[in-house]
């Protein structure tokens, strides 16, 4: 779960912030929760997650809207 947290976070970086952030983090609280070995790549997980909805709020903040793109 820890790495899936990683990846998604990674993703959502780029598409679909909204629902990956959020599966993201999840992820790594489970993972956490649970004990994983791979703590690092949880916390990173767990960072990027974060990362995503702050991302998601900034440009919809600049948009005004409840999309954006980067087309202008």
């Amino acid at each position: 779960m820890a790495v899936a947290s990683f990846v998604l976070g990674l993703l959502g970086l780029l598409v679909l912030n909204l629902f990956l952030g959020p599966v993201a983090i999840v992820l790594a609280g489970i993972a956490l929760w649970r004990g994983t070995a791979r703590k690092g790549r949880a916390l990173l997980g767990l960072g990027l997650g974060v990362a995503d909805l702050v991302v998601l709020a900034a440009l919809v903040s600049a948009d005004n809207t409840l999309s954006w793109g980067l087309a202008g």
